[in-house]
């Protein structure tokens, strides 16, 4: 396994790393058995970074996650969860208030069964008032901070220019990484426009969803997708081309994804153990440039479409 530094948090985390979004059922129907092996199988392989929120699974994930980290060394991984984003009753909420960030980390804790956490995510920042983020949200979490309850404080967003705002309009530190996703990916590369840009503030740059949500799959994008069609077809069209050379579009995009040293780590998610093993082999092997170089000639002038957060 290989580990890269997060700008200048001081850890350095596994170049491929576990997001939790799975273990809440968002978007299978889950075993929790199966979710809690696949964290005792991500830990055995290497993964030391793992990456949930409040708002997967309506609290779900956390409380499933909390059940595995029970069973496992606290010193063997580090741990981010976020606040802002939740929900209940099938229905989404926001809160970004100082009140409720505070207490939104103590509960995620308790459901996590740790008593602090290495990073703590201000989750979706494009659904706040940015202003709010920048001078409520953060001083809140920098608060937590600094008396040791989280370690570090990062942002989260789909939009990479609102991630950009809020670290210019912040006190120099207040944000020591961000998580960005989509937009490192085989169909969206539009991160490495930023990159330079986070180099030069020391902040550390965590990407996920290497598959695109489901747009980079054999089986194509669940009905709640919310990219355009013409991406859509042009992804299934670079499927079946992978199909035809015997190469699973997933293993290509897994290995593109975290072929960037650039990028300290990129997130996967799934409640299946031998997923866990696929994917950490997968990303383990050289990268084949030529099928990449096709595949992205086939995406096309889809290439970088985006679609609206929801």
């Amino acid at each position: 396994m290989e580990y890269r530094k997060l700008g200048n948090t001081g850890m350095e985390l596994s170049f491929i790393s576990f997001g939790a979004s799975s273990l809440g059922g968002v978007f299978h129907e889950l075993k929790e058995k199966d979710g809690i092996n696949a964290v005792f199988t991500a830990i055995e392989c290497g993964i030391n970074f793992i990456d949930v929120s409040p708002y997967y699974g309506y609290y779900k994930a956390e409380k499933v996650l909390g059940m595995a980290l029970k069973e496992i060394d606290r010193k063997s991984y580090y741990l981010s969860t976020k606040v802002g984003r939740y929900g209940e009753d099938g229905h989404n909420t926001w809160d970004y208030s100082a009140k409720r960030v505070t207490s939104s980390v103590y509960e995620s804790m308790e459901r996590l069964n740790v008593d602090y956490l290495d990073i703590i995510n201000v989750h979706d920042i494009e659904f706040a008032d940015l202003h709010q983020v920048v001078d409520e949200t953060l001083p809140a979490l920098v608060e937590l901070r600094e008396k040791g309850i989280v370690k570090h404080v990062g942002i989260t967003d789909l939009q990479l220019e609102n991630l950009k705002w809020v670290i210019d309009n912040s006190p120099v530190g207040t944000v020591e990484s961000v998580l960005n996703f989509c937009h490192y990916c085989l169909c969206d590369d539009k991160l490495l426009d930023f990159m330079d840009y986070f180099d030069e503030k020391g902040i550390g740059v965590i990407n996920a969803s290497p598959l695109s949500m489901g747009l980079l799959t054999q089986r194509g994008v669940p009905s709640w997708h919310p990219a355009p069609m013409p991406l859509v077809e042009a992804c299934r069209k670079a499927s079946e081309f992978c199909n035809s050379q015997n190469y699973p579009i997933e293993k290509l995009a897994i290995q593109f994804s975290t072929a960037n040293p650039r990028i300290t780590t990129t997130l996967f998610s799934t409640t299946r153990p031998s997923n866990v093993k696929y994917n950490v082999e997968a990303a383990s092997e050289p990268l084949p440039e030529e099928l990449v170089e096709k595949v992205r000639e086939i995406i096309g002038e889809q290439q970088r479409v985006s679609w609206k957060n929801t």
